[in-house]
């Protein structure tokens, strides 16, 4: 059997995962318990009715422990969180793994609420640890996977706006998706908005609990959705897994645009995202401008057989952690390097110079620069500088300038 293609869902309260062209899924509450006196490790479900009579000790909120590099003593010995993140996702992979008889991963793209590059580290060793090939594993935000659930149905799915509302334990978000079609390329606009009216889901369980949620629903959705034209509206998360508490905000939210439930939205775009990653040509056409990508273009102005032109080495629609780029030029008749930054609105487009102190003064045309490029987030790019020399008659030094650039 060829391997999967895992879309992972990845969240401090769920974790849920599907496999591309495979119906069945499956949605894990993201704790791990490790069973007293043994060395036995569980998951979900089973690691909360094992604590329940008092033969294992849990730990939940894994993400939030990676990021605060905290730690649990369990039995006695202290395990980093990132060892217990490990554990916790070597066991959920296995899920599909043994569901469908198949030991080869194919594509493993992870979908979170919100990516920073520690937690994508963490992830990244996490996947070396379990043998998953980097270059097989691909971090991305909800409101990336939202685009590729939404772009993967018919076009009248996606014609004019949609929305989704995330309605989970312990947040509520709003995503918003338009396409906008160019002469060049058709851009793809997607916006996310955690919203202020969060509230816990325990209320849903009391009659008066669920009419002040259906209130609230229907606010945001009458504040959000007015005045645009909506081909669809998804919801997702546990908060709808039920919706009877729902009846004036289903008559808000159905009064204009079709509305669907997909609780594994998130995860199933994520699969979307990485068939694609195996295609020679893209299903997927478009310049996507959201969390997680660049908004800007950064390019160099460089001479080339005499003639002047920009050097593109970071495009707007990127994924900033793995848009990764160097170049070696020969400095010519300037002090400094400098980039174009481009955003959007290419009226707002700026020059970024940064001046080469502390390198040789050397004759026009014999100092090799080498420059690399990297991003730490969408909004910064990581800049590092290098004198390569030239040759023999200019050997190289060890002069180095590192530099971060607000784009």
């Amino acid at each position: 059997m060829d391997g999967l293609i895992i879309g992972l869902d990845l969240c401090d309260a769920y974790t849920r995962i599907c496999c591309h062209d495979r119906e069945k899924s499956w949605s894990i509450p993201t704790v791990i318990c490790k069973k007293k006196d043994e060395e036995a490790w569980y998951i979900g479900e089973e690691a909360y009715a094992y604590t329940l009579v008092g033969e294992g000790i849990i730990v939940d909120k894994l993400i939030k422990m990676v990021r605060k590099d905290g730690t649990a003593t369990l039995g006695g010995t202290k395990y980093e969180g990132l060892d217990l993140l490990k554990l916790f996702l070597k066991k959920i992979i296995k899920l599909p793994m043994e569901e469908f008889f198949c030991e080869e991963i194919k594509e493993l793209v992870i979908t979170m609420q919100k990516v920073d590059t520690k937690l994508m580290d963490a992830l990244m060793y996490c996947a070396d640890s379990l043998g998953i090939e980097r270059e097989k594993v691909h971090i991305i935000s909800h409101t990336e996977s939202f685009v590729y659930y939404v772009l993967s149905q018919k076009k009248e799915v996606w014609g004019n706006q949609v929305g989704v509302f995330d309605l989970s334990e312990d947040s509520f978000h709003y995503h918003e998706l338009k396409v906008q079609r160019g002469l060049r390329k058709m851009m793809v606009i997607a916006e996310h908005e955690a919203l202020e009216e969060s509230f816990n889901l325990d209320i849903l369980d009391t009659p008066s609990g669920g009419k002040l949620a259906d209130k609230i629903l229907s606010s945001c959705a009458d504040r959000l959705l007015q005045k645009k034209l909506f081909s669809s509206v998804f919801l997702t998360g546990k908060g709808f897994e039920r919706h009877d508490w729902a009846k004036d905000s289903m008559k808000v939210l159905c009064s204009r645009k079709k509305v669907y439930m997909e609780p594994e939205l998130f995860a199933r775009g994520a699969a979307f995202k990485g068939m694609d990653y195996l295609q020679d040509n893209t299903a997927y056409p478009f310049i996507c401008i959201c969390d997680g990508h660049l908004h800007s273009t950064v390019s160099l102005r460089v001479l080339h057989k005499e003639r002047e032109s920009q050097l593109v080495v970071a495009a707007a629609g990127d994924n900033w952690y793995e848009a990764k780029s160097s170049v070696d030029l020969i400095v010519d008749k300037q002090d400094y390097v400098e980039f174009m930054v481009t955003p959007m609105d290419p009226k707002q487009k700026r020059l970024v110079k940064i001046p080469l102190e502390g390198f040789p003064n050397r004759p026009d045309r014999t100092t090799r620069l080498g420059i690399s490029f990297g991003f730490l987030d969408e909004k910064t790019m990581a800049v590092v500088l290098k004198d390569k020399g030239f040759g023999e008659l200019f050997p190289a030094t060890d002069t180095v300038i590192r530099q971060e650039v607000m784009i």
